[in-house]
């Protein structure tokens, strides 16, 4: 008689996967809600992606909106790792800050962020956003924080970091904007990049 196992249900064996099942879980998610957005995707299919059945990808979420938020989340934290490492590195702070922008815009591509931001305010619940509100606060954080010591060493003037911080961001927002046509305001990722960075840095130091 074969021994009854005390796994929960969906719950995969610890042999199975030398990679964490929920990390597999999180990327797969990750890659279908950015290409597809959120409506457009099931557990179902994140399921499927990664070839762990939708019992499983309950285990580790309770809800689809658990696994979006979770998702935003992380993906926001590695953006911050990378912005971290592109902010300090030897470098005048404004050929990071075009690091960074080349960085964001190349990985975000033809993607609408305005429409997936919107699409992600409708499907969360009030306690989720404020998860992803506060990762997203901490991307700004690590801008803040280069601002700040780029103020100290006299390389910009005194401004307000967390203003600034923000305004950086809505700049990149405002690179990679689509018109109802799908069409973009520049032609390459290098021309927004310059014309970013050709307007925030005049506004730092003038």
């Amino acid at each position: 008689m074969k021994a009854k196992s005390n796994r929960s249900p969906g719950r995969p064996r610890q042999n199975e996967k030398k990679q964490p099942t929920n990390q597999i879980i999180l990327q797969s998610a990750a890659q279908l809600f950015l290409e597809k957005g959120y409506q457009e995707v099931s557990v179902d299919d994140v399921a499927d992606h990664c070839n762990v059945t939708k019992a499983t990808v309950y285990y580790y979420f309770g809800s689809k909106g658990d696994l979006f938020t979770e998702t935003m989340v992380q993906m926001m934290l590695r953006i911050r790792e990378q912005m971290d490492k592109l902010l300090h590195a030897e470098k005048p702070l404004k050929e990071r800050i075009y690091d960074v922008t080349m960085a964001h815009l190349s990985a975000v591509g033809d993607m609408d962020m305005d429409g997936f931001t919107r699409e992600m305010k409708n499907a969360l619940s009030t306690e989720q956003m404020k998860k992803v509100q506060q990762a997203e606060e901490n991307m700004y954080e690590a801008l803040e924080e280069a601002f700040n010591e780029s103020i100290e060493k006299g390389e910009i003037r005194e401004v307000h970091t967390k203003f600034v911080a923000h305004s950086f961001i809505s700049l990149l927002k405002a690179g990679h904007y689509h018109d109802a046509n799908g069409n973009t305001i520049f032609d390459t990722t290098e021309e927004a990049a310059k014309h970013i960075i050709d307007l925030f840095w005049n506004g730092l130091v003038e």
